[in-house]
């Protein structure tokens, strides 16, 4: 498959356009990416309609939790990413290529998928995740164009490492994004994943401005970006440039791949999450069972109103256009 965004230069060689690393990729070569290769001036799409994982989840794993609570979500993921995070959780499929890939893929269309996802009755549409989507857009834009003649909702879990135009598009398919802003550090980005921070907080601007549902996911490594200081400048920014009803996931931290670090104290977590609702309406913990950082409050009243225990939920105080039962405050643009 012939792979959008890219321009030709001399002597074969192509830029890629996809994400700010502008991939120069010489003929035969393989992008940063390991997906997106160049053969004989022409930019091929590797993984086109190769499936590495697939399955119904509930909407709470992407994460989502403003988004249709208690609905399911059929997940997709590829192979590759445009991102090197030395502690990638799914590393078995982000770091490698397609020929790389030990357990094998499956060779699927987007006719094949959408089949799948009118299967099961409270199945809300499609979520393009477990590796970065945004190598595999080609074949992403294929299957959200078909969800969306069927009335599916369209999820993209992303990184955010992603050019204005590529998104740009995606907006006109997507109905929300859940983006993993891993730190507020640039020389973080630069020595664990690779990249840089300022097009992510573009991008984030971007798919608020384009009124597309928008949750935030912060990963919180010890000693590396769980500096309150720095903690507080990214609650700020969010609050300034997104709003403060834009949905924060503090997430819990365990060692994997290349970085072996200890995981996230509870202490900390806690710690983060009082801070966090200074700024911000809705904050959540993940990656961790506790009492709180789970349920969903009126930020008005404080009344419960989704009670949440792992990915199970219960609405209690809230009514069907997404209003605190209490108070009458809304809080929900998108429910069941």
């Amino acid at each position: 498959m012939e792979a959008l965004y890219y321009h030709k230069e001399k002597n074969n060689e192509i830029v890629c356009e996809l994400c700010p690393h502008n991939c120069h990729i010489s003929d035969y070569k393989l992008g940063i990416c390991k997906v997106r290769q160049n053969i004989d001036g022409v930019l091929y799409s590797k993984n086109y309609g190769q499936v590495s994982s697939m399955g119904f989840d509930p909407i709470e794993k992407k994460p989502l939790y403003h988004f249709y609570p208690g609905s399911e979500i059929l997940s997709i993921g590829s192979i590759g990413c445009n991102l090197k995070c030395e502690f990638c959780q799914n590393w078995q499929i982000s770091q490698t290529s397609v020929e790389g890939f030990r357990r094998g893929t499956d060779k699927m269309n987007s006719g094949e998928i959408l089949e799948i996802a009118l299967t099961k009755k409270n199945n809300i549409g499609i979520a393009y995740t477990y590796n970065e989507p945004t190598v595999f857009i080609e074949f992403m834009l294929d299957i959200a164009k078909e969800a969306k003649r069927n009335n599916l909702k369209n999820v993209m879990v992303t990184n955010g490492y992603i050019n204005q135009d590529p998104l740009n598009e995606l907006n006109e398919y997507m109905d929300a994004y859940s983006v993993d802003l891993k730190a507020f550090n640039n020389d973080f980005f630069k020595k664990y994943t690779k990249s840089e921070l300022e097009p992510v907080k573009e991008a984030l601007i971007n798919i608020n401005k384009a009124d597309k549902h928008l949750e935030i996911t912060n990963l919180i490594i010890p000693g590396l970006n769980d500096n309150v200081e720095e903690f507080r400048l990214m609650l700020q920014w969010i609050g300034e440039n997104l709003g403060k009803k834009t949905v924060l996931h503090i997430s819990k931290y365990y060692p994997t791949y290349k970085l072996n670090i200890e995981s996230t104290s509870v202490e900390k977590m806690l710690e983060l999450n009082e801070i966090a609702n200074e700024y911000l309406d809705f904050v959540y913990l993940g990656n961790i069972l506790l009492a709180e950082g789970n349920n969903t409050n009126c930020p008005r009243c404080n009344e419960i109103l989704i009670r949440r225990t792992g990915y199970m939920t219960q609405k209690r105080s809230v009514n069907s256009i997404g209003n605190c039962i209490k108070c009458d405050a809304h809080v929900f643009d998108h429910l069941n």
